[in-house]
């Protein structure tokens, strides 16, 4: 899964610790996010498009190789 939460993220001018405050979890939780090394829950991804006032859709991208082994 890609995500495009730094992208969004630095548009705005926030840190990773703005963000993390804003959907009340850590920034080391950002950042594992943001690195694609954890995959939110899809109640935090909802607040991570609230925070970024955008669509959990906009902020998360299927990628190829995941797309390609569905359509098999």
């Amino acid at each position: 899964m890609e995500n495009q939460i730094r992208e969004k993220r630095k548009t705005k001018g926030l840190l990773q610790e703005d963000l993390a405050k804003k959907c009340k979890v850590s920034r080391q939780t950002i950042n594992a996010i943001e690195n694609n090394k954890y995959d939110p829950s899809l109640f935090l991804a909802f607040r991570l498009a609230a925070a970024l006032d955008t669509t959990v859709d906009e902020l998360f991208k299927p990628a190829d190789a995941l797309i390609e082994s569905i359509m098999r």
